[in-house]
Formats: structure tokens, C-alpha cells, sequence
């Protein structure tokens, strides 16, 4: 139905000209099977942020934000997001925010439960329990 829709109506309905093709290729993907979302579930987180970014406007940090909240799966953690290097800057007492490897080496030790280490992080960064 969205592959439908004109450009305009798209754009009526307040999708900036980046989220519209995002969504007209997701929806392409989806429709073409080269993106089987009812199956996806099944594969390995890394399998499935492969597959994601490789449709338009998805990157790593949108892939993994899929798997946290969508598909709720426990063990992943945005390194590449600001508020889970903010939230370890303050649980650590660092001067400055961790760098992607830094976070990834430290929250090593939070598996098989690094998305619910990230959601503390966030938390931590909105100043909550400050």
C-alpha cells in the first residue's frame, strides 16, 4: 500500500525526501522477499544488521535499536550511541566519552545482558538515579 502512495502524499504526511525513499525501499525489500521480515527473528544479530543495512536509509545504530526494542534481544550494545558512552562516562568517572572500542571491550563483561546495560547507560544519561 505505501509503494502506492505519490511522492507527494509521502511528503504530506511529513516524511523528509531521506525517510521517504527509506521507507519506499524498505517496503521494496519487503515486497520483492529480498527482506523476509516474518522470518528475520530467527537469525543471528548479526546476521539480521547485514541484512537491514542494507536497505536504504538503515544503518548499524537503527539495526540494533530493531533488535533491542523490537525483537527483543538481550545481548546487544550500541557502541556507536552517544547516550550508552555518555552513561559509561558517568558510571565510570571519565573525563571523556568512551570510543566505540573502548565501550565494547568494558561492557565485555555485561554479557549475555549488554541491551539491558545499555538501557541502565541511557537511563544514567537522562539523569535518572543521578
Amino acid at each position: 500500500a505505501l509503494l502506492k502512495l505519490s511522492d507527494k502524499k509521502l511528503r504530506g504526511a511529513g516524511l523528509s525526501q531521506a525517510k521517504m525513499l527509506a521507507v519506499q525501499d524498505l517496503s521494496h525489500n519487503a515486497l520483492a522477499g529480498t527482506l523476509k521480515l516474518r522470518s528475520l527473528w530467527r537469525l543471528a544479530d548479526d546476521e539480521i544488521i547485514e541484512r537491514l543495512v542494507q536497505v536504504r536509509g538503515i544503518g548499524k545504530w537503527t539495526a540494533q535499536m530493531f533488535l533491542i526494542f523490537r525483537l527483543g534481544r538481550l545481548d546487544v550494545m550500541p557502541t556507536g550511541d552517544l547516550g550508552v558512552q555518555e552513561g559509561l562516562r558517568l558510571l565510570d568517572g571519565l573525563a571523556e566519552r568512551p570510543k566505540p572500542k573502548e565501550l565494547a571491550a568494558r561492557t565485555e563483561c555485561w554479557a549475555p545482558y549488554r541491551s539491558v546495560g545499555a538501557w541502565a547507560m541511557w537511563r544514567l544519561a537522562d539523569g535518572v538515579g543521578a
